[in-house]
């Protein structure tokens, strides 16, 4: 027809229509209550029907009661969709099952449509009729098609042929079936394992066919099913048939099996060979629960020394990260630390800067910090007993310090012994000869790390001396509360915390002196304290005038002179080098003891 000509097709009645979305000369229209489909201007059957036209596609007309929809609607039903044949596509059913597939075969051609070419395939596949199926399948565009008919050509047995036809209309379980009447169930394998049906192939499997491989393979993806699925206990049982080590340790941390998970690295039976990257793994999950040692044990096996240390720093194990670091040379561990002491004491954390020293066996820096805070506890005078344990910390730190600078290795003599053992005495005279020079080495570089500490710590040369005039302070007010009995004690402790104004106030020191003095009827040595008191520059003027007037009033009455003392009694309570080292002596057994008991050396914060 011309373009623009009015054609002389006219209905009645009409009230909806719908053109085929695939063939511009199909048209499906409802008039009343039936459905009319018209190729061109020709009509096929009418169908009756109630239902508003949806979609018009291959030879198929959809459409949907509304009124049922709206009588309910609420609660919509499928059954309230309706999908409608042309009469093409349903003679076309009818010949292929009544007549056959020659006739079918003519009859599409002459009502030509790529759902009729489909149809047709799929029969001429069902009844292995291959030339005929390519034919349909070029027809309807389908290249897949195509391709299956030019396999199924190179096969020769029928049934094999009937299982792939089976597997390509999806029928599985008719073509496992058939696989199995061939007895080929490693076909069948395949197809299952093709679908991703991992479940029917380790059941397969199990029945004879297939090969490690394969069932290795259904192993790990059925773990990954549970895995996805979060059922950490099922995918781990999987991963273990299937030595899928990395997957399981994913479930093993999930599943918190902390101790499954260490022994790949620890346990000889069940440890991963050295080297292997999957120990870097097991160690980030080991350190991402704290586990340090075990984790500082996987790096070390995996080689990696340095994520071994980052661990170490990361977990705050500092003297493990110090000896790692000094055992493989990593100098940036210094560094390190350092930034993180410095960090702690501008958050005013100075006790956790201690016990950071003190795990990185830096001795020297935690003694001066220890007796830092307990000077100032000593200068705001608030708490000396405190400053005491403080002092004791200290020393103890630089004891520790001494002892590691001289502590001598004997391992190169006893080496060099062993192997001068089996040579001639001569090759025994040398080999101590260079054992004796080893350690005299040793000891000269210990001695001499020693010194250079010491000359930037003036801490390491007195380490006790604040334990002495915070242990005589005390000792000196003990005795004075006690009453008339332990004045004298009392006296002499105060008169030794002379030679401590470094660590005490002056005026606390010469005050005491003088209160004890005064008590224990030794004026001469009362007079020599307030005249020390006078004599203080840093105290203000009127302060002094307060010492010298409550010296006037005590000496008009009273000379300033010592009554005899008999000389046995000048022994008694006497503060000597003996007494000081025996404060020594007890703190150090007294930490020890504490030491072994597990209980911590720090005073809280």
């Amino acid at each position: 027809l011309p373009p623009g000509e009015h054609l002389t097709f006219e209905r009645r009645d009409a009230w909806d229509m719908q053109w085929a979305s695939d063939n511009p000369e199909l048209l499906a229209m409802m008039e009343k209550s039936r459905m009319y489909v018209f190729r061109g201007q020709q009509p096929e059957e009418p169908v009756l029907s109630s239902g508003y036209l949806c979609e018009f596609k291959d030879l198929s007309i959809t459409a949907t009661l509304l009124d049922e929809i709206m009588a309910q609607p609420e609660t919509p039903d499928l059954e309230f969709m309706i999908d409608f044949e042309t009469k093409s596509l349903r003679d076309t059913r009818d010949i292929l099952s009544k007549v056959g597939i020659a006739d079918a075969s003519q009859y599409v051609e002459d009502n030509s449509h790529p759902r009729l070419w489909r149809l047709l395939s799929e029969a001429a596949l069902e009844n292995l009729d291959l030339q005929t199926a390519e034919k349909a399948f070029v027809r309807c565009s389908d290249y897949q098609g195509v391709q299956l008919v030019k396999r199924l050509a190179q096969v020769q047995d029928k049934n094999k042929q009937r299982a792939e036809v089976a597997v390509y209309f999806k029928k599985f379980d008719e073509a496992e079936k058939l696989y199995k009447d061939m007895d080929r169930l490693d076909l069948a394998i395949q197809m299952r394992a093709r679908l991703g049906d991992w479940f029917r192939v380790m059941h397969l499997a199990g029945q004879g066919a297939g090969d490690d491989t394969m069932l290795t393979a259904a192993h790990v993806n059925i773990g990954d099913y549970y895995f996805d699925r979060q059922l950490w206990a099922k995918a781990s049982q999987y991963y273990d048939l299937a030595n899928a080590t990395e997957k399981q340790i994913e479930c093993l941390y999930n599943l918190e099996h902390y101790d499954q998970l260490a022994a790949l690295a620890t346990d000889k039976e069940k440890w991963l060979p050295e080297g292997s990257a999957l120990l870097s793994t097991v160690g980030e999950r080991l350190a991402s629960v704290g586990l340090a040692e075990t984790a500082v044990e996987a790096f070390l096996r995996a080689q990696d020394v340095k994520a071994a240390i980052d661990c170490c720093v990361l977990l705050n194990k500092w003297d493990r990260a110090v000896q790692l670091a000094e055992e493989h040379d990593f100098p940036q561990i210094e560094g390190l630390l350092s930034k993180y002491a410095e960090h702690l004491l501008a958050k005013g954390r100075r006790m956790e800067a201690v016990e950071l020293y003190r795990k990185a066996n830096r001795h020297p820096d935690a003694a001066k910090l220890l007796a830092e805070i307990a000077q100032q506890l000593v200068k705001t005078k608030s708490d000396p007993s405190r400053a005491r344990k403080l002092f004791v910390l200290a020393a103890l730190e630089v004891e520790k310090f001494r002892s590691k600078t001289l502590n001598i290795q004997g391992t190169g003599t006893t080496t060099m012994g062993t192997m001068a053992g089996k040579g001639t005495m001569a090759g025994k005279t040398n080999a101590t000869m260079r054992g004796t020079m080893a350690n005299t080495m040793a000891t000269l570089d210990g001695l001499m790390q020693g010194d250079a500490a010491s000359s930037e710590n003036k801490m390491l040369d007195n380490a006790w001396r604040g334990v002495e005039a915070l242990e005589l302070y005390l000792k000196a007010h003990k005795h004075l509360y006690a009453g008339n009995k332990e004045l004298d004690a009392a006296m002499k402790a105060a008169v030794a915390l002379a030679e401590y104004e470094d660590i005490l106030d002056a005026e606390d020191i010469y005050s005491l002196i003088a209160l004890t003095a005064f008590h224990n009827q030794m004026f001469r040595v009362c007079s020599n304290a307030f005249m020390k008191l006078e004599r203080l520059e840093h105290l203000p003027q009127d302060r002094r005038d307060t010492y010298q007037e409550l010296a006037f009033k005590i000496f008009t009455k009273h000379k300033p002179k010592d009554p005899t003392v008999p000389v046995h009694q000048q022994q008694l309570n006497a503060i000597n080098k003996e007494f000081l080292r025996g404060i020594r002596k007890k703190y150090m057994k007294l930490c020890a003891a504490e030491a072994g008991s597990s209980r911590s050396l720090l005073p809280a914060q």
